[in-house]
């Protein structure tokens, strides 16, 4: 089973964005990493002249490295810089909006979580279009899993399976509302949260967490311990979102699950050591996203849902 690190959500500082993915490159036990910005278009300017860099510097490790689209594309600019990407044959793209598809013409990509595949007839339609690895929604369960991902061993099906989990996208950026400023006029203070800012119920109850113009879970999710279940459902890879933590440890403790080196108990334990946020699971057993199932099948740790 392969490791993805998927890209890096949040607005964190180009330099640091940068040397993040040097070390990963150097030290992180990962197969396949993604690379580009995703979320807000407003943040490329200060990463692009990065990313040639990056590019070498993963591909001389022996990363396979993809180019994420944006997920939410609504301004000419946004169409004009996607269908460059598209066309570029150096990259295989990551596709997180359905437009791209048409930019692509049925060339080889890849599929991101931001896309909606929830049953075997809407994989098959994407495989027909060019997709050869698919990483799917976040909130399926394993028996959705199990059945799109066996109804094609040809696509490498990816899971969701470390970090907050990316619930949605607007055209409205949150952090810059919260701050009184425009979306236009944002000062970028988004930087302010490099993890996220938790949102809290009326009872304040942390249950979600904002990134700009995206909304993502509190908790964060950790499939640490259902590696086997998703081999035996058909899962190809297991998807690791960055967040403010040491990720080349997290990535190792992942290598070291898959390859039966760490149980669950262990395994649980140590990820809380480098990532201190509360883990979930719950959306992989039909639970509120936001509940821990352990691998007795017991139901833990609920916190207001996801």
């Amino acid at each position: 089973m392969q490791l993805t690190l998927g890209p890096v959500l949040y607005n964190w500082k180009p330099e640091a964005w940068r040397d993040f993915y040097f070390r990963i490159a150097d030290e992180a036990p990962v197969d396949v990493v993604i690379v580009g910005e995703v979320v807000c278009s407003k943040r490329s300017p200060f990463l692009d002249p990065h990313i040639p860099a990056v590019v070498e510097r993963l591909a001389t490790a022996g990363k396979t490295v993809l180019m994420g689209s944006l997920t939410l594309m609504s301004l000419p600019r946004e169409r004009k810089a996607m269908l460059e990407l598209a066309g570029d044959d150096q990259f295989t793209m990551e596709v997180n909006d359905l437009t791209c598809l048409g930019m692509l013409g049925g060339k080889p990509h890849a599929i991101g979580p931001f896309v909606n595949i929830y049953n075997e007839a809407t994989a098959k339609y994407f495989a027909s279009r060019g997709a050869t690895r698919i990483c799917l929604p976040p909130e399926l369960p394993l028996s959705a899993i199990r059945a799109i991902a066996q109804s094609l061993p040809e696509v490498t099906f990816e899971v969701f399976s470390f970090g907050r989990v990316p619930l949605a996208i607007s055209a409205r950026c949150y952090h810059a509302r919260l701050n009184k400023l425009s979306k236009d006029n944002c000062k970028f203070v988004c930087d302010q949260d490099p993890d996220g800012l938790a949102v809290t119920t009326l009872d304040d109850e942390p249950f979600l967490a904002m990134n700009g113009v995206q909304t993502l879970s509190y908790t964060s999710a950790s499939l640490l311990g259902d590696v086997d279940k998703l081999r035996d459902a058909g899962a190809g890879a297991m998807r690791l979102s960055p967040q403010q933590c040491d990720m080349v440890a997290v990535s190792q403790l992942f290598r070291d699950a898959i390859d039966g080196k760490v149980d669950a108990s262990e395994g649980a334990a140590k990820l809380t050591a480098i990532y201190p946020l509360k883990q979930s699971n719950g959306f992989l057993f039909s639970k509120p996203g936001a509940a821990f199932v352990t691998d007795s099948g017991d139901v833990r740790r609920i916190v207001p849902a996801a």
